[in-house]
């Protein structure tokens, strides 16, 4: 099944949730309820984002977009940590105003509607996940699960009151500390798109590794100027100046470059790769070649 069909999924059932939510919330005069029904809300947001940004990603490079749409989803990522950052924290906020003035609820309409809302977000993660780590799918996939948990506590909170008639205090106190969670794993989200955006290095690959088998390549003496930045969240770029030994022929540069690409693709998924080549000069000593950001960075 592809990405926008269990996209398209996800939505259905999230909109379906949302007005079940709110509509009983009102009802049963939950916090907790109606805290689920904004991450929820936040979630169709999402996944409507995320749908556009894998189909933008799908269009084929231009003379204006060279890579493609590919950052489309990491934009879509960063959009999708913030909404969900920004929904917290207004949870939270009338879930403290809440707390100091706790009122009734219908428990069992709560119980009810939480444990159905339970098993639809975890149906909706369960069609989103994929091994393959895509921050866009990832980031919808967080919705769901978030939501998923958010939903228990709720469950959790209004089986405590139905049994007890007390305890109103958990329906907001429950709405917090998940808020907390769910906002803490929206600010790692938030980070991981900001640094694709960055072009910082990818966090789980090693640069040093990854020098040291480009050089172990019959025919290259050194490696410098190497920079490896992330287009999208499977897709990685290279750009580095790599020394080769004594004075070769244009083939025989081509074959070094070569099995130089193939040395790292496989082994560290760059996708993409663009190799200058120096030659060592006579004296043994390798060309005087400042980095292209030394030269145009302005003083």
């Amino acid at each position: 099944m592809t990405r926008s069909k269990r996209l398209g999924i996800a939505l259905g059932l999230n909109v379906a949730l949302v007005a079940g939510q709110v509509i009983f919330g009102l009802i049963a005069g939950s916090i907790g309820l109606l805290a689920d029904a904004a991450h929820n809300l936040a979630d169709v947001a999402a996944v409507i984002v995320a749908l556009i940004a894998v189909r933008l990603s799908r269009r084929p490079p231009t003379p204006e977009h060279s890579y493609g749409y590919h950052r489309a989803t990491i934009l879509a990522a960063l959009a999708n940590a913030v909404v969900l950052l920004v929904a917290t924290v207004i949870i939270v906020f009338e879930a403290v105003a809440r707390l100091g003035n706790p009122e009734p609820v219908r428990a069992g309409i709560v119980v009810v509607v939480a444990l159905t809302a339970t098993v639809v977000n975890l149906v909706a993660a369960l069609v989103l996940y994929e091994k393959r780590v895509d921050l866009n799918m990832r980031s919808a996939l967080l919705h769901m699960a978030a939501d998923a948990g958010a939903s228990l506590g709720v469950a959790a909170t209004g089986l405590v009151i139905l049994v007890t008639g007390r305890f109103l205090w958990l329906d907001p106190a429950v709405s917090i500390a998940i808020g907390a969670l769910i906002g803490v794993e929206a600010w790692k989200l938030m980070r991981s798109a900001v640094d694709v955006l960055l072009e910082a290095t990818p966090d789980d690959l090693d640069l040093a590794a990854l020098r040291i088998a480009m050089t172990d390549v019959d025919g290259v003496s050194d490696v410098h100027d190497l920079h490896v930045w992330s287009l999208s969240s499977g897709i990685r770029a290279l750009s580095a100046h790599v020394v080769i030994e004594s004075q070769p022929s244009l083939e025989q540069a081509e074959t070094i470059g070569q099995l130089v690409k193939t040395a790292i693709s496989e082994a560290f998924t760059i996708a993409h790769a663009t190799l200058e080549f120096e030659t060592v000069r006579h004296d043994g000593r390798q060309p005087d070649c400042e980095s292209d950001l030394e030269r145009h960075v302005p003083d």
